[in-house]
């Protein structure tokens, strides 16, 4: 920490900031430092796949947020995970590869006035970094394959992108086990009217098939392991601090009047350190810590900055405010004769067998993704487009961290894509150290409740099918004594919780859009020289998990700052 002056301070080593440090410090004119408030993904449990379950609710790789007691859940509260380590939230997720659907990213392009988000101008950044098994064609990427974004560019993104080993860094492969259990589920969803699939991330994701997962011969592939380990850690012009939390961005007034960020405050430990950038700050710490350092750095509501005294640097409403998340309610079915996780891994020879099918060969419930099966349909007729995502899974517990039940049976877990229902972000107090109230308002509008009811009746008209019928389903929870819209609604707050998919806090906008927290690339409004590029800069949520999205934001923000420069 002797030098600390740089071109470009990326706050946060996450999804976001792991392919900002490789494309910008892939300039050699360019200082690029890395702040990472958790440590090194040196961890055993990030690489194996099922070591999610250790790394969720650990303070060596989670922030361990928890929510506000909701309303919507009946006064619940919820753990609230965000990963604390290289990697981020890709450390610890559920290794997932969605992209969502074309409408999200048409939808962004109106709402933002900029056609560089529609789905045609997205698809080529999402296939950049894209490593896919099946090899390139029109809608994927894989290592090896030149861009179409070649054409024409003259920035120094563009010179990288000629001269790299083209394409590949962002790993997809298929699952390495299946499940009976799961094949009759696929098989009666498509008996209930949903198709097959063998791909999701098309633009439509209507189906039902198993889902692709960020994994490399049945290991995570996090974003450290793509972006930061191959090249930046042999770079002259790269830094990284970990363990390193930042408190607060220095916003220096210019001559005349304006605003500009010119670095950051990051404790290190024992004492606090301040590193300036030359051009540019981005933050990258994600929708839960983006909004938080804005507001503690005096951009934000007035009125909530004034509250924790904090000075008011710009009166950004938007700032916390459209949280939006999926919420899944989650279905458990008793089965008979079916091999499920609960009895196989409930007996020490059991996780032995487990165990030595991983260590063997990469494969087994060790390799698996929190959830298998997906599905995407529509919670009634009316539906002009897919609006709920199913997750499945071989198991049942009562709740995540909890011991699997003694009895075989699998899981359902069914969320509204598209919620209405609107979150907020907000500082406790004028202390970095304290975590931020997270009040995400499930199930705040009747819109949403109705879905709720809405798929609770889907599921049960899947498990219905022939399909499933020599396993003799029995709804377990949440019970067939439940019917009506009312009781359903009420019910989903008994048992939903969150999927992990917190984003909208520092949305992007048109200028007049009084809530807009950045304009469509990605600048902070009213204050220079600071961008916010992660999830917390999507308007609307995406129709799916919110991984590969996040760095496909990242990419498109690489090129916007390069050309900046």
């Amino acid at each position: 920490m002797s030098d600390t002056t740089f071109d470009y301070i990326i706050v946060g080593g996450g999804t976001a900031g792991c392919l900002l440090a490789n494309r910008l410090s892939a300039d050699a004119s360019k200082r690029v430092l890395l702040i990472e408030a958790g440590r090194k993904d040196d961890y055993h449990w990030i690489h194996i796949p099922v070591g999610y379950l250790y790394c969720i609710g650990n303070p060596r790789t989670d922030w361990l947020y928890s929510t506000e007691p909701d309303a919507g859940l009946n006064g619940r509260a919820l753990r609230y995970p965000r990963g604390k380590t290289l990697g981020g939230s890709s450390s610890i997720n559920g290794m997932i590869y969605m992209r969502g659907q074309a409408r999200d990213y048409d939808q962004w392009a109106q709402l933002t006035g900029d056609d560089a988000w529609t789905w045609a101008n997205a698809l080529p950044y999402f296939k950049l970094h894209e490593d896919h098994y099946k090899g390139a064609d029109a809608l994927h990427g894989a290592k090896g394959t030149k861009s179409e974004l070649l054409a024409g560019g003259t920035s120094p993104y563009d010179q990288v992108l000629r001269h790299r080993n083209a394409g590949g860094e962002w790993r997809i492969e298929k699952q390495r086990l299946r499940w009976d259990i799961l094949d009759a589920f696929a098989q009666a969803a498509q008996q209930a009217g949903i198709p097959a699939t063998d791909d999701f991330n098309r633009g439509s994701n209507e189906g039902v098939g198993y889902f692709e997962v960020n994994q490399h011969n049945g290991l995570r592939w996090n974003t450290a392991k793509g972006f930061l380990r191959p090249v930046c850690y042999g770079r002259p012009n790269f830094e990284m601090w970990t363990s390193a939390q930042v408190a607060g961005l220095v916003i220096e007034t210019q001559p005349d009047g304006s605003r500009r960020c010119i670095g950051v405050q990051a404790w290190a430990g024992q004492e606090m350190v301040v590193a300036h950038a030359r051009r540019e700050v981005v933050l990258s710490a994600g929708s839960i810590g983006s909004p938080q350092l804005l507001q503690l750095s005096g951009i934000g509501p007035a009125a909530l900055l004034q509250k924790n005294g904090i000075p008011v640097v710009s009166d950004l409403p938007g700032v916390g405010a459209n949280l939006q998340d999926h919420l899944q309610i989650r279905a458990v079915f008793k089965v008979e004769g079916a091999r499920t996780l609960n009895t196989m891994a409930n007996s020490l020879l059991g996780k032995a067998r487990i165990g030595l099918e991983y260590a063997l060969r990469r494969s087994g419930p060790m390799s698996m993704a929190p959830s298998q099966l997906g599905a995407f349909t529509r919670s009634d007729a009316a539906q002009p487009h897919p609006n709920l995502e199913y997750h499945v899974q071989p198991l049942s517990l009562d709740a995540f961290g909890e011991p699997l039940h003694g009895f075989n049976a699998f899981t359902a877990s069914v969320c509204n894509l598209n919620p209405t229902s609107r979150g907020t972000v907000q500082v406790r107090s004028n202390r970095f150290e304290d975590a931020p109230l997270i009040a995400p308002n499930y199930l705040q509008t009747d819109a949403d409740r109705q879905v709720a009811a809405d798929s609770l009746r889907v599921t049960r008209r899947i498990v219905a099918q022939p399909a499933l019928a020599k396993y003799r389903p029995q709804e377990w929870k949440p019970g067939t004594q439940f019917q009506s819209d009312e009781e359903l609604a009420r019910l989903a707050g008994d048992i939903a919780t969150t999927i992990f998919h917190p984003v909208g806090t520092t949305r992007m906008g048109r200028s007049d859009d009084p809530m807009a927290v950045v304009d469509s690339r990605l600048r902070v409004r009213g204050v220079a020289g600071l961008r916010v590029v992660d999830a917390g800069v999507m308007p609307t949520i995406t129709s799916g998990n919110t991984n590969s999205p996040t760095l496909m934001i990242a990419e498109k923000a690489a090129r916007w700052i390069s050309e900046a420069a």
